[in-house]
């Protein structure tokens, strides 16, 4: 399979991550009502049982909750790359800076995101945590 290289302008993914680095609440536009969304850690005890949504309500709750313990002081990209994998598919490589709350110190974490959307709409979100690095 040749991974396809998008403009995140294009893509519902790119869109909604662009306006959650900029801390702007119009991403909630971007998501279904239904969205399918789950966030994991790799090898990390960190736990994770309340980063997942099963409605655009629900996800408003988990994106609040990470904007209050996980990013206090809002991030910092530092890589953003989006690959087609067709029909709706897209899997994302986003690598951020930022004041970790929970740990209270500045970190590097690097994710692996598949996501769906459907008539330019998020409904299916899997962020796999790679690694969190402190700086």
């Amino acid at each position: 399979m040749q991974l396809t290289s998008v403009k995140l302008e294009q893509t519902a993914i790119g869109q909604a991550l662009t306006k959650f680095i900029f801390g702007d609440a119009s991403l909630f536009d971007l998501i279904s009502d239904d969205i399918d969304f789950r966030i994991e850690h790799f090898r990390d005890e960190t736990d994770t049982s309340w980063q997942r949504a099963n409605s655009r309500e629900a996800l408003m709750a988990v994106i609040t909750q990470l904007g209050q313990e996980v990013f206090p002081k809002g991030t910092e990209a530092l890589g953003l790359d989006v690959f087609a994998l067709g029909d709706g598919w897209h899997l994302t490589r986003f690598e951020q800076q930022f004041f970790y709350g929970l740990r209270q110190r500045d970190v590097v974490s690097r994710t692996i995101i598949v996501s769906h959307e459907t008539d330019g709409l998020l409904d299916f979100f899997r962020e796999t945590v790679t690694a969190v690095t402190n700086v």
